[in-house]
């Protein structure tokens, strides 16, 4: 098995972390151009955190991630600004 490791300054890593939220009340909400979207918004909070997306899905109910982020970046930090910018861009965009 090869594992590919990467580094900052300080630390050599390979975490992967899974990830699952759901709209409330599991809603099926995240269908057509509001799933579009939201994949948009993910992959662009990503792109300027520099976390890597390995595998996305956007169910109807809930969206799924597996993700490689820099551990003392912390994967709480990447949720949580995933989760509040596609929310704030999505509300405004669709009601």
């Amino acid at each position: 098995m090869n594992i590919k490791y990467k580094s900052n300054s300080n630390i050599a890593y390979s975490c992967k972390n899974n990830v699952v939220w759901c709209s409330k009340y599991r809603r099926k909400v995240l269908t057509d151009d509001v799933a579009k979207r939201l994949e948009e918004l993910i992959r662009e909070v990503c792109l300027e955190k520099e976390v890597e997306i390995l595998e996305m899905e956007v169910m109807p109910e809930h969206v799924h991630l597996l993700l490689d982020v820099d551990p003392q970046y912390g994967i709480h930090r990447a949720v949580k600004t995933m989760k509040s910018k596609s929310s704030r861009d999505r509300r405004r965009e669709f009601s």
